[in-house]
C-alpha cells in the first residue's frame, strides 16, 4: 500500500475530480474511482468532464507525469492509505435526505476496507451520519473524517489553496492524517469535531441560499410596486458597508443549496421556517417570469428565448436548474421555447445569434459574463430578474 496513494471515489464528480487533481498535482498518486466511465474515458484523454476553471492544463501535467489512475472497481481502494468519498447525497421528491442510500454504499465500502487506511468523507451528510456509520463498521477501520467541501462550483482549483479546510475525526489518528493530508492543497486546517463539521456544511449552504432568497423576496416587493430592484440595491450599497451583503436578485438553484436546505430542515424536524420560507421564495421566481410573458400582448403567438440553462453562472451544469425548470413549464403552457448556453450544448441549444433573430421575448435564464454585454434589438422584450442586461 502506498503511502502516497489516494483514491477518490466519486472521482468524476464535480466535487472528486478537481480535489483529485490539486492532490496530483501536489506530486502525490490519486486513483480517481467512478461508475461513469464515460467520464473517466474523457479524463484519461486529457478533457475535463465539465467545465473547471484551470482544470485542463493541470490535467495535461498530472497525466504526462503518471500521477492518476482511474477505476470503476470499489475494490481498488485496497491499494490506497487515504480513502476520500465524494458521492452525491440526494434528497426525495418530498425533500427528504435519502440517508439509506447513502449508508448502503458504505456497507459495499467496508468489504474492501484494511484496519489502518483512513477514511474521509467531504459529502455533504445527515447530521449523525458519520457517527452511525461508526457504530455499524467502526469494528472494521474507525479511522473516519468528516472534512467538507466548501468550494464555488468551477472555481475549486482557484479556491483550495486559498480556504481553510475543516477537519473532523472521530480517532486522533484520522483528525491527525487528515489534516496532514489536506495541508499540502488548503492554506489553512480549522479542527472541530464530527457534529460540527456536518452542521457547518449544512450552515454554509443554507446561510447562502437564504441570503439570495431575501434578494428575491425584495426584488418580488419592487415589482409589485414598479420600482427598479437594481437601482434600490446599488443605491442602498453605496457608502453603507452594512448592506454590502445583499446579493443580486435571480434564480438560486443548482445540487447542493436547495438540498442542504432541505437536509437541515430534515433535521430539524421541519422547525427550519426561514429555510422554508426561502424555498418557497426562491422557487417562486419561476412563477414571477411566466406572469411577466403572460403580461405581453399576443405571447402565444411569440417565440420565447432563454439565454443561458445551467443553474448559475459559468459553469456547464444543468442539476437542477431553474431556467430548466422554467422552460419545461413554458412548454406544458404550450408555448414555443428556444434556448441557448454559453457552457452547456446540446442538440437542442441554438447559436446565440440565431436565438436572439428567432426570439420575440428574451429571457435571462443563467447571467453568464457572455451575456452583460449584450445589445438586444428594440424590437424585443426582455426579462431580465438578475438585473445585468
Amino acid at each position: 500500500m502506498s503511502k502516497n496513494l489516494i483514491s477518490i471515489i466519486g472521482g468524476a464528480g464535480h466535487v472528486g475530480f478537481p480535489l483529485g487533481l490539486a492532490f496530483a498535482n501536489k506530486n502525490l498518486y490519486v486513483n480517481l474511482i467512478d461508475l461513469n466511465s464515460r467520464s473517466l474515458k474523457l479524463i484519461k484523454s486529457g478533457k475535463p468532464p465539465f467545465y473547471e476553471l484551470g482544470a485542463k492544463k493541470i490535467l495535461s501535467k498530472c497525466l504526462a507525469d503518471k500521477k492518476i489512475f482511474f477505476s470503476t472497481d470499489l475494490a481498488s481502494v485496497k491499494k490506497s492509505k487515504f480513502i476520500i468519498v465524494c458521492i452525491g447525497t440526494p434528497i426525495n421528491k418530498r425533500l427528504k435526505p435519502q440517508t439509506k442510500q447513502f449508508f448502503d454504499f458504505f456497507s459495499s465500502l467496508f468489504k474492501h476496507i484494511r484496519k489502518h487506511q483512513i477514511i474521509i468523507i467531504r459529502s455533504s451528510v445527515f447530521p449523525g451520519i458519520v457517527e452511525k456509520i461508526s457504530k455499524k463498521f467502526g469494528k472494521i477501520n474507525n479511522n473516519i473524517s468528516y472534512c467538507p467541501e466548501r468550494i464555488v462550483q468551477s472555481k475549486a482549483l482557484v479556491e483550495l489553496p486559498r480556504l481553510p479546510q475543516i477537519v473532523s475525526g472521530l480517532t486522533k489518528k484520522s483528525v491527525e492524517e487528515s489534516s496532514k493530508l489536506f495541508k499540502k492543497i488548503c492554506k489553512k486546517i480549522l479542527v472541530s469535531n464530527i457534529k460540527e463539521a456536518e452542521l457547518i456544511k449544512l450552515f454554509s449552504n443554507s446561510n447562502r441560499y437564504i441570503n439570495f432568497a431575501i434578494a428575491n423576496q425584495l426584488y418580488l416587493i419592487c415589482d409589485k410596486y414598479n420600482v427598479d430592484f437594481k437601482n434600490v440595491r446599488n443605491l442602498m450599497m453605496l457608502g453603507y458597508e452594512r448592506n454590502l451583503n445583499l446579493p443580486n436578485s435571480g434564480f438560486s438553484a443548482g445540487p447542493c443549496l436547495l438540498k442542504d436546505t432541505m437536509q437541515l430542515s430534515s433535521f430539524y424536524k421541519g422547525n427550519f421556517s426561514l429555510g422554508l420560507a426561502s424555498m418557497r421564495v426562491n422557487e417562486s421566481m419561476v412563477d414571477l417570469v411566466i406572469k411577466k410573458i403572460k403580461k405581453i400582448r399576443n405571447f402565444k403567438k411569440k417565440t420565447i428565448g432563454v439565454l443561458g440553462i445551467t443553474f448559475k453562472a459559468e459553469t456547464d451544469d444543468i442539476r437542477d436548474s431553474l431556467p430548466l425548470n422554467l422552460i419545461k413549464k413554458l412548454k406544458r403552457n404550450k408555448l414555443k421555447v428556444i434556448y441557448t448556453d454559453v457552457y452547456y450544448k446540446d442538440k437542442y441549444c441554438y447559436d446565440f445569434k440565431t436565438l436572439i433573430k428567432k426570439s420575440d421575448i428574451i429571457i435571462l435564464g443563467a447571467p453568464h459574463k457572455k451575456y452583460k454585454r449584450v445589445k438586444l434589438p428594440k424590437n424585443k422584450y426582455l426579462i431580465d430578474i438578475w438585473g445585468i442586461i
